[in-house]
Formats: structure tokens, C-alpha cells, sequence
């Protein structure tokens, strides 16, 4: 299984959704690909945003290893799911498919609702590392199946 995390910058929401995945299925040993792209290319080569790598580290995992990159369309090619953390995410992702089966591997993360960017507010950091927490260990039910 490989999975894909995008939000717009790779620096908080993605990059947690990333760590957190990965975390749990080294936990379960299954052997997946987690990674984490963002739709801008602002902070490409940078570590993720140090508040997303203390809210990560609280939690006990680490973070501080990942490597911010932007999305590209030969993600398609890689990755079984693609899950944004919002709209526009979505938006922007759909709108690089070249067909029907690269635009079906997109999903809001969430499902229904958006994480919300705790970019402009510190006091977000540990309510979006739960909402991503808990959407982590619903996808490793759902796609962990008995063969």
C-alpha cells in the first residue's frame, strides 16, 4: 500500500498525517509507503513547520526527518491514495489528474470535512494531531483486510 498526505504547504497538516500513518503501521507491520507532498512549492527542502515536530513529538513520533516537496503529477504513478487535508487541496490535486483513474485515488482525509490549518494558530496543533490520529487508525481497519 502506498498512500500519498498533501496539504498546501508540506510543512503541518501533511506532514503530521504522514508521521502518524507511518507510525502506526510499523506498529501493525505492514509494509507501507507513507509520504506527504504539498500543493505549493514555498518550503521545499525544509524540515515540517517545528511546532507540527513538538506536536508529533508529544505523541511520540518523529517527524523532524521529513523533507518538504511539492506535488507532482507522477505521484499518480506512485500512490494507490491520495488524501488531501481540504477543499482546496482538492481542488488543486483533481485538477492535475490526466484521467479517471488518477482523479478516483483523491480523497478529502477526512472524508466529509477539512483539517483545519493550524498554521496562524499555535493553540491548533494538538487538536489537528487527534482529528489525523484518529482518521490514521480508521484507514489502517480499512485497508488492513484479511486477504
Amino acid at each position: 500500500m502506498k498512500i500519498l498526505m498533501v496539504c498546501l504547504g508540506n510543512i503541518c497538516r501533511s506532514p503530521l498525517a504522514h508521521g502518524v500513518l507511518d507510525h502506526l503501521a510499523i506498529e501493525k507491520g505492514l509494509n507501507w509507503e507513507i509520504d506527504s507532498a504539498g500543493t505549493g512549492n514555498w518550503h521545499i527542502g525544509e524540515q515540517p513547520d517545528k511546532r507540527s515536530i513538538a506536536v508529533a513529538k508529544n505523541y511520540g513520533v518523529d517527524i523532524s526527518g521529513q523533507c518538504c516537496r511539492q506535488f507532482d503529477v507522477s505521484d499518480f504513478d506512485i500512490y494507490d491514495h491520495i488524501f488531501v487535508m481540504d477543499y482546496s487541496n482538492l481542488t488543486d490535486v483533481k485538477a492535475l489528474a490526466r484521467n479517471e483513474a488518477d482523479h478516483n485515488k483523491v480523497s478529502l482525509l477526512l472524508k466529509d470535512s477539512t483539517v483545519p490549518d493550524p498554521y496562524y494558530d499555535d493553540t491548533q496543533f494538538d487538536s489537528v494531531y487527534t482529528m489525523i490520529e484518529k482518521r490514521c487508525k480508521e484507514i489502517i481497519e480499512e485497508f488492513n483486510l484479511p486477504a
